[in-house]
């Protein structure tokens, strides 16, 4: 899959993207948040991100650095990533399957557990919160969580609930079956005191929160509830969380949303096959949950971003080669969760993101990118 530009409409004008700052909430005569976002786009201003000047980049290099002396709690589902490689010489006699020859294996922080990782690996500091089994892999991921001095404070083990595990098998470059163990009953009833008292200890060390939803279990209403009071009664950090469709009212009112273009189809109800639709789209989304900007990543076609004052930003995509997307959306989440806390805009947010996402994407299996890397790829 090759780097193709966003779509233009002649009709649109076209501008270098303003490195502007956030816009507050939008209140009505009930004093209800709602989102400006017009259905069809037809009030909407649309940019498109077509380069940064040199004094853009700095203000994003600065951000880079400033990445080390940043917190962000990740709250969501902790997965445990199995690689198998080998190679195919042959097909299997028993069945038109290849017979894949392992050569070798490993095990790695997948899920919520991958976003930590992510933000590990752009030099920032983390915290995760979410459930594991009383099992082998979870005390494994216990184990990964220590080599990389991550506390384990916030992750609760279940008797009887397996660590969720994804196994692919992957020869040749080509991931050839993906293999999944799971568990995905709603988070335990018994725990959400715990969680709640986790939550209200840990908010006062970070500097912005991140939840990631895999649709295993961890993130409910419940679990979501608690997030949005705790932050409004003891620090009002920004709240980004990449969400699966089910339940999406769930995601009311949080800082930012970042669905990939099917969930957004799903979430809104619009099949998404033009800027028209995409605008749609975005509209019943921002309308029905009202957080202060959403971000659609689109693959090939880049990202889209709206924000609370009806302005869109199209960013076309920076990767040059794609080779597997594991974990795109780890990546992409981990980077704006880094770069709001550190107070940039939405718009630089999704800038640093999209830089980041493009660099993962070009490498195979679940993979991060540095610091160092994300650094280059702003020069």
């Amino acid at each position: 899959m090759k780097m193709h530009p966003c779509n233009k409409r002649t009709t649109r004008r076209e501008e270098t993207f303003p490195l502007d700052s956030n816009r507050p909430m939008v209140e009505n005569g009930n004093n209800t948040k709602t989102a400006p976002v017009a259905p069809g786009g037809h009030s909407q201003r649309r940019k498109n991100q077509m380069g940064i000047t040199d004094t853009d980049k700095e203000i994003l290099k600065r951000a880079i650095r400033g990445f080390s002396s940043l917190r962000v709690l990740i709250i969501g589902d902790i997965i445990i990533d199995h690689f198998i490689w080998g190679t195919v010489e042959r097909i299997s006699p028993e069945a038109p399957v290849p017979v894949v020859n392992v050569t070798r294996e490993n095990l790695l922080l997948g899920g919520a557990a991958n976003v930590l990782n992510n933000i590990k690996a752009l030099g920032g500091e983390a915290e995760i919160c979410g459930v594991v089994g009383d099992d082998v892999m979870g005390d494994h991921l216990l184990g990964m969580l220590e080599k990389l001095k991550i506390p384990a404070d916030g992750v609760f083990r279940v008797s009887g609930r397996p660590t969720t595990k994804k196994t692919r098998i992957i020869a040749q470059s080509q991931q050839v079956v993906r293999v999944d163990r799971e568990e995905t009953s709603p988070f335990p009833a018994d725990l959400v005191p715990g969680f709640k008292d986790y939550l209200e200890k840990k908010i006062h060390d970070v500097d912005a929160v991140v939840v990631s939803d895999y649709n295993k279990g961890m993130i409910t209403a419940g679990v979501m509830d608690i997030v949005r009071e705790t932050v409004r009664k003891h620090k009002a950090v920004p709240v980004i969380c990449d969400p699966k469709p089910e339940d999406i009212q769930r995601f009311a009112g949080v800082t930012l949303i970042t669905p990939n273009n099917h969930e957004a189809e799903l979430m809104s109800g619009v099949r998404i096959r033009t800027l028209e639709d995409l605008d749609r789209a975005a509209a019943a989304i921002m309308g029905r949950l009202a957080p202060r900007a959403l971000l659609i990543t689109r693959g090939e076609a880049g990202m889209a971003l709206y924000d609370d004052s009806g302005e869109v930003m199209t960013i076309p995509t920076q990767a040059r080669e794609v080779y597997d997307v594991t974990g795109a959306g780890d990546t992409v989440i981990a980077t704006i969760g880094l770069a709001l806390a550190g107070g940039l805009s939405f718009a630089q947010a999704s800038i640093l993101a999209n830089h980041a996402a493009g660099i993962v994407v070009g490498k195979v299996g679940t993979a991060t990118a540095s610091n160092a890397e994300l650094m280059e790829k702003i020069q």
